[in-house]
């Protein structure tokens, strides 16, 4: 929905070619990334959420306030400089409901970024966005140009190398195909026999999905991954009939079937899988540089919006109340290294 890895050892969590042309243009960047415009028309004590969404969220204007006793765990350099730096990885296309140009054509939107500006609020800080390709996000991450990335990051065992994890959402992948398709994932990796799949190259569920291929191979069985640059094209071959399926983060897929109810080319979701994989509950993160020192305090700040009711009316405006948690955890068990 997702620590450097190789071709085969990944390091990136969600695709950020998941929208919906009609509601995420893409900015144009040199080297991959933008400043974002973040337009919010907040006052003192407020933040609202679900702005300019062209109908992905039911706005709602919820009071936070700077907590002290919070605050007070932040780095001193980031206190100091009285802003964090959030990191988007959704350049090009975006990726709605998490993170995508609003109708305004120029402002990012999207849950993601509206519970960063929440985390800001309880933390003391102006929220600057930063908006990256999926690739240069941890690039900015690693180089500190990020203070922390909200992305749709799923935790991983292999990022907790580099990175550590302040949790705040369950991280759920699913397979979306054309309604009158007869595809199914049930949870066996069997069904993918003699299937063409696509899927976002670099991102945690890729790494699953080549696991899959992997095993399938051993048995003497073929399983075909396709890739593409962004959305447009994926769901061009969905609808062609060139890929089965595509494997993606369970909000965005579920987002785009709402989309496509009343098109010639509906869709539906076949099928849904734990970013963690089969024995664990996936969760996706506030991700920060390793011994940066923010977790804790970012963790603490989720957790007082939980505590406060204001996390599940930000979880409820962007209909994402199915993927709640109880509690914030620094570096909770992740994706295993086996990716079992």
């Amino acid at each position: 929905m997702p620590s450097h890895f190789n071709r085969r050892s990944l390091l990136r969590g969600i695709t950020a070619a998941t929208a919906v042309a009609t509601l995420a243009t893409g900015l144009a960047a040199c080297g991959g990334d933008s400043d974002a415009a973040t337009r919010t028309n907040d006052t003192a004590g407020t933040v609202t959420v679900g702005t300019l969404s062209n109908g992905a969220a039911k706005e709602a204007t919820l009071k936070v306030s700077e907590v002290k006793s919070i605050s007070d765990q932040l780095p001193a350099g980031i206190k100091k400089s009285g802003k964090l730096v959030i990191g988007s990885g959704t350049l090009p296309s975006g990726a709605p409901p998490l993170g995508f140009v609003g109708s305004d054509q120029k402002t990012l939107t999207g849950s993601e970024i509206d519970l960063a500006r929440l985390v800001a609020a309880v933390l003391g800080l102006e929220p600057e966005v930063k908006r990256f390709t999926w690739e240069n996000l941890f690039v900015g991450i690693d180089s500190g140009k990020v203070n922390v990335g909200f992305s749709n990051i799923t935790d991983t065992e292999e990022r907790k190398r580099k990175y550590e994890f302040a949790s705040y959402r369950k991280d759920d992948l699913a397979f979306e195909a054309l309604k009158d398709s007869e595809f199914a994932f049930d949870g066996d990796y069997e069904v993918l026999a003699g299937k063409t799949v696509s899927v976002g190259a670099g991102t945690n569920q890729e790494r699953i999905l080549l696991e899959w291929k992997s095993r399938l191979e051993k048995e003497g069985k073929r399983l075909a991954i396709k890739y593409f640059q962004d959305s447009n094209s994926t769901y061009l071959a969905l609808n062609s009939g060139k890929i089965d399926a595509y494997f993606g983060p369970s909000p965005n897929l579920s987002y785009h079937v709402t989309q496509t109810a009343s098109t010639p080319t509906p869709t539906k979701i076949a099928g849904q899988f734990s970013g963690a994989g089969a024995s664990l509950q996936g969760l996706i993160a506030a991700t920060a540089k390793k011994d940066s020192g923010l977790a804790e305090p970012l963790a603490a700040a989720i957790n007082h919006l939980i505590e406060n009711g204001q996390y599940a009316k930000w979880l409820a405006a962007w209909n994402l109340s199915n993927e709640a948690v109880a509690k914030s955890e620094v570096n909770p068990p992740g994706l295993p290294l086996d990716n079992s």
